[in-house]
């Protein structure tokens, strides 16, 4: 179980860093969007490279904040039906669902993800917009998003069994149980 916490804790540290790199992308989104609107309305010039380099940021500030909510347990949940139930429960479902639900889901949509984006930059795809940008960087961030929450779940799932079956500490802030020797 030590190397499987050790690679958790590896998963983690770098969803963590990315998740706190990423915040960057979505002030430069902002900044980009703002910057096109003034000038959209105080020259009445705009450009769809600028309109499109601002959803590509958006989009890749979603995808690859996904695997950061998900660490910081952030995501999103139906706490009005969990909330009555022990901290214990909540581990239990969490490791179950996360094998049957989440781990499925992020690895189909890696394995889509990966020749949809391929065939994407081996051809040179460009928007059919006027102006547009290539497009597989844009792509290649919802390959890569997958790839990380496909990894963060399964830093998850070592860690909710390490504390269902005792071998780490429940940290979470609402718990005052010990789960660990």
């Amino acid at each position: 179980m030590s190397l499987l916490l050790a690679i958790s804790r590896l998963i983690d540290a770098i969803n963590g860093a990315i998740g706190r790199w990423v915040s960057w992308l979505l002030l430069a989104a902002v900044l980009i969007s703002a910057g096109n609107a003034v000038v959209r309305k105080m020259f009445d010039i705009s450009s769809n490279a600028w309109l499109e380099l601002q959803w590509y940021l958006y989009g890749t500030v979603f995808m690859l904040a996904a695997a950061y909510a998900l660490l910081k347990n952030e995501h999103i949940r139906i706490d009005i039906v969990s909330s009555g139930w022990s901290r214990r429960t909540r581990n239990w479902i969490d490791l179950i669902l996360h094998i049957i639900f989440l781990v499925p889901f992020s690895f189909l949509m890696t394995w889509l993800a990966w020749p949809w984006f391929w065939n994407s930059y081996r051809i040179g795809e460009i928007s059919s917009s006027a102006g547009g940008l290539i497009v597989w960087p844009a792509k290649a961030a919802i390959l890569v998003g997958f790839l990380l929450l496909s990894a963060q779940a399964v830093s998850e799932i070592i860690k909710r069994a390490a504390i269902v079956f005792g071998y780490l500490k429940d940290q979470s802030e609402d718990s005052h149980e010990v789960t660990g020797h």
